[in-house]
């Protein structure tokens, strides 16, 4: 009986079980059409408006924009900002995701939910924490005053909050990996007489740099695109505590529409090179990732 079953699943044609289970021709095409238009209405257009207005006067007029004294200066406080948080957690993400793979210990859940919370809370109110903490009227800001340590409405709290809105990625692109990879290679290297440094350096990072790398780009993108904890805790000083995207809502606000949207475009410019970068990536080492995550 199950020979006769097996026998009669066995020469089903291909194409009528193909067919059972897809949708009809002109589902697929109605579902592809509402897609695109989706994107093209809420993704390319906006990103294109971009653009277009920024240079709606002229490239003079938008590299004029661009060497405004306030506005370079949010372009180097973003490069600062950015330059310093994300290499901390970069090692943050790489601690936390080798932590919760490969070994078990208390608090293994509470931490993964932790690495999680920045998913959950609103930009401004992990800005206004940071306030709650350095404040002029808290203990901890009046010591730091006294000693003339400056962490609000200055570059290390604006540091401090985009870390804490940025930090989720590297770790959460990193851990599901680790965890698929399991620890057999590095018990391995540790059997063979290898030191715990250097299973991580020839064993760990070479089996995760593809998803580190991913990370590392999100991570970057989103720290120089963070607009509402820095918003709350930059003070929006001129010249001195205003981000790019702070900037671009000063020179929106003030109907500078070129030098906002030449801002903007900068950003705008930022997120498409992230997307380019991911997937040159994706395309010129397919084969080594789908290794890696096979592994």
């Amino acid at each position: 009986m199950a020979s006769n079953a097996s026998a009669t699943v066995s020469t089903v044609e291909p194409h009528k079980v193909h067919s059972a289970v897809t949708e009809s021709k002109v589902a697929r095409i109605t579902l592809v059409v509402i897609a695109l238009v989706f994107l093209l209405l809420i993704l390319l257009l906006p990103l294109a408006a971009v653009f277009v207005e920024a240079f709606r006067k002229g490239a003079g007029a938008f590299f004029t924009a661009l060497q405004d004294a306030e506005t370079f200066s949010a372009i180097r406080l973003t490069l600062i900002v950015a330059g310093v948080s994300v290499p901390l957690n970069l090692v943050f993400g790489i601690a936390a995701a080798w932590a919760i793979a490969k070994f078990e210990f208390k608090g293994k859940a509470f931490l993964t939910t932790l690495i999680d919370l920045p998913f959950s809370v609103s930009p401004v109110i992990s800005g206004l924490v940071f306030v709650l903490l350095f404040g002029a009227n808290t203990w901890l800001g009046q010591w730091l005053s006294a000693n003339d340590i400056k962490i609000l409405f200055a570059a290390p709290g604006l540091i401090l909050a985009t870390m804490f809105v940025t930090f989720p990625f590297v770790a959460r692109e990193l851990i599901p990996l680790m965890q698929e990879q399991g620890t057999q290679d590095e018990e391995a290297a540790l059997s063979l007489g290898a030191s715990g440094w250097q299973a991580f350096w020839h064993v760990t990072l070479p089996n995760i740099k593809w998803g580190l790398l991913y990370g590392v780009l999100l991570c970057n993108a989103r720290a120089m695109g963070e607009f509402g904890a820095v918003s709350v805790v930059s003070g929006h000083i001129r010249g001195q505590t205003n981000t790019m995207p702070l900037q671009v809502e000063i020179l929106y606000n003030e109907y500078n529409f070129t030098g906002a949207f030449a801002v903007a475009s900068l950003l705008a410019l930022l997120a498409l090179v992230t997307l380019v970068l991911k997937t040159l990536l994706e395309m010129r080492y397919s084969a080594e990732i789908a290794a890696s995550r096979r592994h």
